[in-house]
């Protein structure tokens, strides 16, 4: 049987920590920062956390379940 094999889009953008968390990094932060508050720089800084619905379908393509 063929190993399987896990979607790399995925792979790149979520992260599943040791305690199954799924991990992303929030969108709109790389470039033109000088247009947004520093709230909301502060905010997209910390990783965000998927809910658990979202986490499984992001596990099965990451081949975890």
């Amino acid at each position: 049987m063929p190993k399987q094999k896990i979607k790399r889009s995925v792979q790149r953008r979520f992260r599943v920590t040791r305690t199954g968390k799924v991990i992303f990094a929030h969108q709109y932060n790389s470039h033109l920062k000088s247009g947004k508050s520093k709230s909301r720089k502060r905010r997209q800084a910390v990783p965000g956390v998927l809910n658990v619905a979202f986490a499984r379908k992001i596990k099965r393509l990451l081949g975890y379940l």
